[in-house]
């Protein structure tokens, strides 16, 4: 038999791997209570924590077991298990699909199904199947912020050299950030030589752009002196408005200008008028002020 003919008849027996078709989500998280919140921990928060509950069906399945929402995880790692039973999931990973709602599903079941303590095997594109929407008891996130990675560890482990020079290396790469009380899904935070507040608005993106425009046109864009409205980008299907500010100002300072802003930006979103032609030419102008930088 020739080489050709073996080679088509080996091919001929080889089961074919069935291909997952990715779909894209633009909004993922909709339908959950603290939709910008979870938008705020995947894209802006460096470390910070939440609880999470799984659905009755799930207890029945795989008992009561302690679920965590990490920002992220060691080696952007999707889901760990712990010896004691606990499970987490970390938002910020390498791998993904066009349905960030499917993949965290994914990666909580698939750490339920592994044995406590054991390494969580997660498949990159997960197909078909139930999202977070279906699986967790829905409400606001108790979220804890984090100044370091320390939560990933059980006791005792942060006394094996290794495992330290590890943490300092992931926490060196953390910016100091602050969740404000002024606004949901608010944050401060500090880099090199500025500061910024970056909010996540819960409102539907052209609503929440007219609104903009007309502060915009009022001049009552900014947070205050010294501050500077420096544009905004798109997330998981929400708008994010960035300011510049002073490096030298903490931030619970910036809880009443960010109020009195909350509070502009409610009056502008609930006029029902028409953008005016100033009110256009400024909508037009934020559309040119988005921003990649996260």
């Amino acid at each position: 038999m020739s080489k050709r003919r073996k080679s088509q008849r080996a091919a001929d027996t080889t089961p074919k791997r069935e291909k997952v078709r990715d779909i894209f989500v633009p909004r993922p998280f909709e339908g959950l209570a603290d939709e910008p919140e979870w938008i705020a921990l995947r894209e802006l928060v460096p470390a910070a924590s939440a609880p999470l509950k799984l659905t009755p069906a799930l207890v029945e399945e795989f008992g009561d077991r302690e679920v965590v929402l990490a920002t992220v995880l060691p080696m952007a790692a999707p889901a760990m298990t712990k010896p004691d039973g606990r499970v987490f999931i970390g938002l910020q990973r390498h791998q993904q699909s066009g349905d960030v709602s499917r993949d965290l599903a994914e990666a909580l079941l698939c750490a339920l199904r592994t044995e406590p303590g054991g390494q969580v095997a997660v498949p990159p594109m997960p197909g078909p199947g139930p999202r977070l929407q279906d699986i967790l008891v829905d409400g606001p996130l108790e979220i804890t912020m984090h100044d370091g990675f320390e939560f990933w560890l059980d006791p005792g482990a942060a006394d094996d050299p290794t495992v330290q020079a590890s943490l300092e290396r992931a926490n060196a790469a953390i910016y100091p950030t602050v969740r404000l009380a002024a606004a949901r899904a608010a944050y401060w935070c500090q880099v090199p030589e500025k500061a910024h507040v970056r909010w996540v608005l819960p409102d539907d993106e052209d609503a929440a752009l007219d609104a903009l425009a007309r502060l915009s046109v009022a001049g009552t864009l900014t947070l205050g002196e010294g501050t500077k409205f420096a544009g905004m980008f798109r997330a998981h299907g929400r708008l994010v408005p960035v300011w510049d500010l002073p490096e030298d100002v903490p931030a619970a300072d910036w809880e009443q200008p960010v109020a009195d802003f909350a509070k502009r930006y409610a009056e502008a979103l609930a006029d029902a008028t028409g953008l005016d032609a100033a009110g256009r030419r400024a909508r037009h102008g934020l559309l040119g002020r988005q921003l990649t930088l996260r």
